[in-house]
């Protein structure tokens, strides 16, 4: 029986952490520490698939809000969303399989190069301008997919925020359109890890529920505010929970070094 505070305090989590995420992505960043703070004790797949019930239910909130307002190119982004969740599912898959200590330094590694090379280009993702050839988008989109698929099933924080990169950074999106498509590739990942924890049994769904209606709170609000304030609002906030992971990430690093 979970208490009524630890309740209270993973719902206002997920809440925080849906918004943050319909806008950027990243909201793991918030939602995972807290969950493994909170629910001490509880085995960390168990974890992993409770946390995706709220990931899921908030990101198809913000996919919702933003389809009807915001142009996605189907034929890459579905693809990518397709492989993603294939390999989201392997993902989920081996997570009690591999040493989840090397993840952190890499993500730590990519996210630095990320948050420099946003902060440089003043531009970048401002313009919506599509850099590569129809034909060659869906096959670019599966390699985002394989990737960042992958990722998302085996640890999660800071997948939207990688697919938001990826999709700015290679397509030419701008940040608003990137979000957009960020946000439907990553249904297909929450649904397909979704899919392996709950056919193992291993959802809280007493905990999961709760935290799902606060996580469609806050991503329906955060999606607004993006439509509402437009490209500079977006990467202003990608660039603030960017360096909020980079530092969380590097405390981490340090700590596993001193350790």
């Amino acid at each position: 029986m979970i208490p009524t505070l630890t309740l209270a305090l993973l719902c206002t989590f997920a809440f925080l952490a849906g918004l943050v995420d319909a806008v950027v992505g990243g909201g793991g960043l918030i939602q995972l520490p807290a969950m493994l703070v909170l629910l001490k004790g509880t085995p960390v797949p168990t974890i992993f698939g409770t946390g995706k019930v709220s990931s899921l239910m908030g990101t198809a909130a913000a996919l919702r809000r933003y389809a009807g307002q915001v142009p996605i190119r189907w034929r890459a982004v579905g693809v990518a969303a397709g492989v993603a969740g294939i390999f989201s599912f392997l993902g989920a898959r081996v997570v009690s399989m591999l040493p989840q200590e090397l993840l952190p330094p890499l993500v730590l590694g990519l996210l630095v190069v990320i948050a420099i090379y946003t902060f440089w280009r003043k531009d970048f993702g401002s313009i919506h301008a599509p850099r590569l050839p129809e034909n060659r988008e869906p096959l670019y989109g599966a390699l985002i997919g394989l990737v960042i698929g992958f990722y998302d099933g085996f640890f999660g924080p800071g997948t939207g925020s990688f697919l938001l990169f990826a999709f700015v950074g290679l397509f030419g999106y701008d940040f608003i359109t990137a979000s957009a498509s960020a946000k439907l590739v990553n249904v297909a990942t929450n649904l397909a890890a979704l899919a392996y924890f709950a056919y193992t049994g291993q959802i809280l769904w007493a905990v999961a529920v709760p935290m799902a209606i606060s996580n469609i709170i806050g991503s329906t609000l955060g999606a607004h505010l993006a439509l509402r304030h437009g490209t500079g609002f977006v990467r202003i906030l990608f660039l603030v929970v960017v360096s909020a992971f980079i530092l969380k990430l590097s405390l981490q690093v340090f700590e596993v070094s001193l350790w």
